[in-house]
């Protein structure tokens, strides 16, 4: 059957079904409604500077494990941590009210294998800018988690309790900031930063395909974008994640902040993470000679040559005007998907 795509489909995926559409469950919109709607209530209770200060410390605090656990961890595993802090980790990453570590993981890695073809969970080239940014959690069907895409992680019980009981971490967490600052801390500190904590995580989604430059050529529309990367901490950097998504840094070089990886960082020298995979040094000499601000003269080629490697991710998805060679040998594959595939060690 033929489908309709701005992005070409890649022959291997061209006699796949058509995604499903649904349509939504209304009824699932509603508690997010009321999240959005609570902090008003803060009219007739007031506010003090440490509900402020608590919503700006819970907006931060949780977007780091947002960036570096659901992301950066769970779904891409660009670093090993103890069982222990795994669990721990993924119950605070949990606050953030995104439903499971498992459910976040699987439907990750579902967008960077169709990014912005007709099956990505998320792209705003196919389904506009209301569905990529919220509209998709609220699909019929769209809590069911598969876990035959998340068999490493999967294979951990407490990691399916986790995700089956999702709404545990966020209903201690909103109970414990109502308990120890009132009405006026559980509207400002925890609805409000919850709400901003959404949009700012879903801005990737909706804008960071959107708005932004692409200093790599991958075959879909990510672009990098410093604003989104300061109010994410580090995930605004999108073209250079989709161009080598097997780094534990997304921010590739040093004027690019990511504060996320500086965290993680410095949890390795204390030992509560370890091996952080580094962004290969190749693919650090093709993003500089692509870098808009370095070009003078024609643009470089874009077939495979030993001075302009392919993108290591997807070879199979080059672009029409690249030449469909294997990636460079001396450039590590992302795993990520061999990992769901076959099962890891015991950490």
């Amino acid at each position: 059957m033929q489908i309709d795509s701005p992005i070409p489909i890649p022959e291997k995926y061209r006699d796949l079904p058509p995604p499903e559409r649904p349509g939504y469950d209304w009824g699932s919109i509603a508690p997010v409604a009321i999240v959005h709607l609570l902090p008003l209530a803060a009219i007739w209770t007031g506010t003090r500077w440490q509900d402020w200060a608590m919503c700006f410390a819970l907006y931060f605090g949780r977007m780091f494990f947002v960036t570096g656990w659901y992301h950066r961890y769970f779904s891409h595993r660009t670093f090993k941590t103890s069982r222990i802090v795994q669990f721990i980790a993924a119950f605070l990453t949990q606050t953030a009210s995104q439903r499971g570590v498992l459910w976040w993981a699987a439907h990750h890695r579902n967008h960077h294998k169709f990014s912005d073809l007709p099956w990505d969970t998320h792209s705003p080239i196919q389904r506009g800018f209301w569905y990529s940014h919220i509209g998709w959690i609220y699909e019929k069907n769209a809590g069911n988690c598969d876990y035959n895409k998340v068999r490493d992680l999967a294979k951990y019980p407490e990691l399916r309790w986790l995700d089956k009981y999702w709404l545990v971490p966020p209903t201690v967490l909103g109970t414990l900031v109502y308990l120890t600052m009132g009405a006026s801390g559980l509207f400002i500190a925890f609805a409000l930063s919850t709400t901003l904590l959404w949009h700012g995580t879903f801005t990737i989604n909706s804008l960071a395909h959107v708005f932004g430059k692409r200093r790599f050529e991958t075959t879909d529309t990510s672009r990098n974008n410093w604003l989104l990367a300061l109010i994410t901490l580090g995930e605004g950097w999108h073209n250079n994640h989709h161009h080598y998504m097997g780094s534990t840094r997304q921010g590739f070089y040093w004027w690019e902040v990511d504060i996320t990886y500086y965290i993680l960082k410095a949890m390795s020298w204390v030992g509560l993470v370890w091996d952080l995979r580094p962004v290969p040094e190749t693919i650090l000499a093709e993003g500089r000679r692509k870098a808009p601000r370095r070009r003078k003269g024609p643009r470089p080629p874009t077939c495979a040559t030993p001075s302009t490697p392919p993108s290591p991710t997807r070879p199979e998805y080059l672009s029409r005007g690249t030449c469909r060679a294997a990636a460079s040998a001396s450039i590590p594959r992302d795993r990520t998907y061999e990992l769901a595939r076959k099962p890891a060690r015991s950490l």
